[in-house]
This record gives structure tokens, C-alpha cells and sequence, in this order.
């Protein structure tokens, strides 16, 4: 299925952008992605730098393109558009001034059609990726913010958890549309969510601001996502163990049996995914990035070389648009699904020859 998938990208030429293009790890996969005839890969920095660290580390980056924001052409054309999306909160000397930061000019390449997708977050923070996403692509039709979801991994086990990085407290719509978009994750990378709505409470045992926020998302996503199992508001007990689910809400559809993980803010997301990484044996694949016009993906600053490899994979093969589907030789949703699939097991199947 690797040959497939390769094969697939290349009948639809993706063009990634990496924000921190002198990082040895974004130059060691774009040498393999380029190398391959996977992707078209834009790094970004000075040609002098780039070459510099990519001579160090002995990577060839022949057929990738440097583009150096502060010497770019169209930058000119890029702040004037930049203004307009950002009317009345930036001027146009603002604007330059923010593309000189790879971030920002990354963001707007993406948004310009120059690059389909973006990967960062190598040495950015998780907010500096995501705030001129939010920014300049904004979120599709239907959403109103970007969240988050990790993809956990433990042998053939697989599970997802939103919002662990982006939303701090979010509102009971905020966690429908979280919902939502974690599940159908989920479905790109190989799972069936059963969804659980988490919280300290299961359907009324307990009392409280959050528990009432839980438990009124919980509705409101039955009433927008009618096919989609779910269920809370319920403690993480009851949604893995068939036999608290049995005492505490028997005949639930996913008490006891739930892959994807809803928390209620960001305090619970973030230390629940690490707890699973770090004492679970999981390992943690994101985050992707949800609800944006846009593939724009965050990378861990301790991320590794293979992960950068897979994440760009990911990130290029979700930016194959929909009507490709109806194209001959071009990928299905199913196909795309699969590829997703193969990249991650491909990577963790190299993490486990590493150790």
C-alpha cells in the first residue's frame, strides 16, 4: 500500500511548505520527499542557511525550492493581500512587517495558491502555527473554530483525543463542533469512533458548571450528527470498561467500548494524551489540525525526523481536494483513508526497528 500511496501523490502533485527550513530534521525528509518524487517542497530561509545546514547534515535538497521571505519578489502583492484579510486590524506596513516571519509568510503562500499545504511547528510554538491559520485561512464552511486531535497508537490499538492543544475552555458548540471533527479524524485514520464525551460525572452523578456543559454538547451533537455514537456526559471508567459501563449506564452503544475521546477543556485534553503517551505505551501521532480551508499541521519541537517525514504525508495527502475523487486513477475518500492508514503504520513499524 506505500507504493500505492506514493503513486497516488504523484498523479496529484502536492507542493508542501516547511516554515523552519535550516532544521535538520525538516531537511532530512524533505531530502527523502523530493528524492522519492513524493512531494514539491518549499523551505523557507535564506539560501545561504538553508545550503549551509543541509551541507552539514550531507541532505540533498537539489528539487526543493528556498524562498527567502525577506528578499521575496511578491511580497509587495502578498502584504496587499494580507491587508485585506486582516482589514481594519492590520495595515499594510503591519503586514510586510508580520511576512517577515516564516510563519506568517508561509501561511500566505498556502493562502495564495503558491504551496497546498503547510507543516511547522519544529521550533515554533503550537499558538505561532495556528495564529496565522486562523488569520488568514480561517476555518471551512460550517466551523467556527480549529481545533485539535492526537491519533494514539499501541501495537493494532488505535485511539483519538480532542482538543488536547488548541481550545482552553471551550463552550458547549465549541465542543460539538470538536466532536464532530475528532470522529471524522478518527474515520481518516483507520477508526470507527465511538465517542465519549468525558467529564467527572456519567449521565447525572455528579454536579457542576462543566458536567452541564458536557452534558448539553452531548445533545446538541446527537441532533447535528444523528449517525455518529456517542455518548456523556461520562467518566473515562465507564467508556473502557465493559463492566463499570454496565453498573453505571448499561445498554450504552459506547459505554465501555469508546476510541475517541472528547475532554472538556484543555487542561484535561493535554495532561490525558500525555499520561497515555508517557505511561500508556501509545504513541501520539499529531496534532492534526481540524476545521481550517486549508492542510495546516503543527509539529512537536521535539518532534524527529520520521515524524516530520509522516506528518508531511499526512498533511499533503488531506489536501487532495474531493472532486479528484471523481477522476479517473485519481484517490477515493476510502483510498485516502487507507493512505493516511499506511503512513502512520509505516511509521510506527519504524520506530519500533529503532529501539
Amino acid at each position: 500500500m506505500l507504493t500505492k500511496m506514493i503513486e497516488t501523490l504523484k498523479r496529484n502533485p502536492r507542493t508542501i511548505v516547511f516554515t523552519e527550513g535550516t532544521d535538520y530534521r525538516i531537511l532530512d525528509a524533505a531530502d527523502k520527499l523530493t528524492g522519492a518524487g513524493i512531494l514539491d517542497v518549499i523551505l523557507l530561509g535564506t539560501d545561504e542557511e538553508v545550503m549551509a545546514s543541509a551541507k552539514a547534515g550531507n541532505y540533498n535538497i537539489e528539487k526543493c525550492t528556498i524562498v527567502d521571505p525577506s528578499s521575496y519578489p511578491g511580497t509587495d502583492e502578498m502584504a496587499v493581500e494580507m491587508a485585506k484579510l486582516r482589514k481594519g486590524k492590520m495595515t499594510e506596513e503591519q503586514c510586510r512587517e508580520a511576512l517577515s516571519k516564516s510563519n506568517y509568510f508561509g501561511t500566505m503562500l498556502v493562502k495564495m495558491g503558491k504551496a497546498d499545504c503547510l507543516l511547522g511547528g519544529a521550533a515554533y510554538s503550537t499558538a505561532d502555527t495556528v495564529r496565522p491559520a486562523l488569520q488568514l485561512i480561517k476555518t471551512k464552511p460550517g466551523n467556527k473554530i480549529v481545533s485539535s486531535c492526537f491519533i494514539l497508537v499501541r501495537g493494532d490499538e488505535k485511539i483519538a483525543m480532542g482538543d488536547c492543544a488548541i481550545n482552553i475552555d471551550p463552550s458547549e458548540d465549541d465542543l460539538v463542533e470538536i466532536a464532530i471533527e475528532s470522529a471524522n479524524t478518527a474515520k481518516i485514520f483507520g477508526i470507527d469512533p465511538k465517542v465519549a464525551m468525558l467529564s467527572y460525572s456519567t449521565l447525572g452523578s455528579g454536579k457542576g458548571p462543566s458536567v452541564t456543559k458536557v452534558a448539553n454538547a452531548t445533545k446538541k451533537i446527537r441532533e447535528a450528527a444523528p449517525d455518529l455514537a456517542v455518548e456523556g456526559e461520562i467518566q473515562f471508567d465507564a467508556s473502557v470498561s465493559p463492566d463499570v459501563a454496565g453498573i453505571k449506564c448499561p445498554g450504552s452503544p459506547v459505554a465501555g467500548q469508546a476510541n475517541t475521546f472528547i475532554f472538556p477543556d484543555i487542561n484535561a485534553g493535554n495532561i490525558g494524551y500525555k499520561i497515555a503517551s508517557r505511561l500508556g505505551g501509545y504513541t501520539a501521532v499529531g496534532p492534526v489540525l481540524q476545521g481550517l480551508n486549508a492542510p495546516i499541521n503543527d509539529l512537536s519541537r521535539g518532534c524527529t525526523a520520521e515524524e516530520v517525514y509522516s506528518m508531511a504525508i499526512v498533511t499533503a495527502a488531506l489536501s487532495v481536494p474531493p472532486e479528484a475523487a471523481e477522476e479517473e486513477e485519481q484517490v477515493d475518500m476510502a483510498e485516502l483513508e487507507t493512505i493516511v492508514r499506511t503512513v502512520v503504520e509505516a511509521y510506527l513499524a519504524a520506530q519500533k526497528l529503532k529501539k
